[in-house]
């Protein structure tokens, strides 16, 4: 009787955790955004929460713990129980530029993490004050090229703004072949606390140009107070569809994208894995996430997560290099 008492015991204990899975999820979900409410990351987490809670039958919050670029809520999240009740945001600045500036973050997107699906990925756009005479981005390239070092421009530390432009003066700087009395692109970066700050000081002419969301860009663009050069994209943005790509416009294959996704700790089980991953393509391969998107200048991403981690791995490779080569140090 002893004996039989403890052999089922012991078989509902190992069918404990596939009974637990196979519930998931019995209670609310959480999608951490390590940033504070109101940017991007903080509406994009947003968008998907309310969605992807009707697909599980459980709320989905958003909690926002921002701090250091993303670095500090990242970090937090991929610390607590992988259990599959926190979903973790990540993205380009605290997934990619973040491992580029400091290789000792407590944690690896490539490896500490298991990712579920791409959110949203957009462009920067090269944007100038309209009082500015530069018409086309060859015009503005042209200037800088005869005159080094006389124009200044804004940035965010880190942001992706910020790496766009230096990705476009480490590629624009490239001689093509056979070129003679080739000059690089030096111009003179001024560094902001914020993007508002920024963004109020190129409207009112204090600077002449930087690079900005395609989402933010938009509205001054649509009001004639800046003018739109370039997009960062491979293709062109449906926000701007006469403003060319650098890629097309004599940077080939040059691309700089602002994106985020959701993604779980390491060691979560794989079946809580395989029904967050299905619920999240269901939501993002659905007309009205699509719609929503590219209403704001979004392309919809590759669903999946083996096509997400994949992105992940390429993006950490290329800002790593980029910031390794322009020399950019933590602040």
């Amino acid at each position: 009787m002893i004996r039989r008492t403890l052999i089922t015991l012991a078989a509902a204990a190992f069918a404990w955790p596939a009974l637990a899975q196979d519930a998931f999820p019995s209670k609310p979900l959480k999608i951490v955004s390590p940033f504070p409410p109101g940017g991007t990351s903080d509406v994009m987490a947003r968008l998907i929460a309310e969605p992807l809670g009707k697909e599980l039958g459980q709320q989905v919050i958003v909690e926002n713990i921002g701090g250091a670029g993303g670095t500090v809520g990242t970090l937090r999240a991929v610390k607590l129980p992988a259990d599959g009740y926190t979903i973790i945001q990540t993205g380009v600045g605290q997934s990619a530029v973040a491992h580029g500036l400091n290789p000792n973050l407590g944690y690896d997107s490539n490896k500490d993490f298991i990712h579920l699906a791409q959110v949203h990925s957009g462009p920067n756009v090269l944007v100038v004050n309209a009082s500015t005479p530069w018409k086309t981005f060859k015009e503005l390239v042209d200037y800088v090229r005869a005159n080094p070092g006389k124009l200044n421009y804004g940035f965010t530390h880190a942001a992706s703004g910020h790496m766009a432009m230096e990705l476009f003066k480490l590629e624009g700087s490239k001689c093509p072949p056979k070129a003679v009395d080739c000059k690089g692109l030096f111009m003179v970066g001024i560094p902001y606390r914020g993007g508002g700050p920024m963004m109020q000081d190129l409207l009112g002419g204090q600077i002449p140009l930087m690079f900005i969301n395609q989402d933010t860009a938009f509205p001054h663009v649509k009001a004639g107070k800046l003018r739109a050069l370039a997009v960062t994209s491979l293709e062109r943005n449906p926000l701007f569809p006469d403003v060319p790509t650098i890629a097309e416009s004599g940077i080939p294959g040059f691309q700089a994208l602002s994106w985020s996704g959701l993604s779980v700790a390491k060691g979560t089980p794989q079946p809580i894995v395989d029904k967050l991953e299905a619920a999240l393509r269901k939501v993002m391969t659905s007309p009205e996430i699509k719609s929503k998107l590219e209403t704001l200048g979004f392309v919809v991403p590759a669903p999946g997560g083996a096509a997400y981690a994949k992105f992940v791995a390429s993006e950490i490779d290329l800002w790593t290099r980029v910031i390794k080569s322009a020399g950019i140090k933590p602040e």
